[in-house]
């Protein structure tokens, strides 16, 4: 999976955020992803990974991602 596919789904989910993903390995199925969004504001960070894992269900459960690192953060 292109890290670009990655990106429109996150963007599509946290639109007027900022989202940053990289391959990690050069391998296309270890991804970090950095996500600050609003939708991030008052929720506890299990929550915020909750809905970024939610966002990629998909393409985790079919093992496209095999691995995936999470930052988030709400905005101020």
């Amino acid at each position: 999976m292109a890290a670009n596919t990655i990106l429109a789904l996150l963007d599509q989910a946290f639109p007027g955020g900022e989202v940053s993903v990289e391959d990690r390995t050069g391998g296309g199925d270890h991804f970090q992803v950095t996500v600050t969004s609003e939708r991030f504001n008052g929720l506890s960070l299990i929550e915020q990974h909750k809905l970024v894992n939610a966002t990629l269900a998909a393409p985790l459960a079919d093992g496209t991602i095999h691995e995936l690192r999470i930052r988030t953060k709400g905005t101020a």
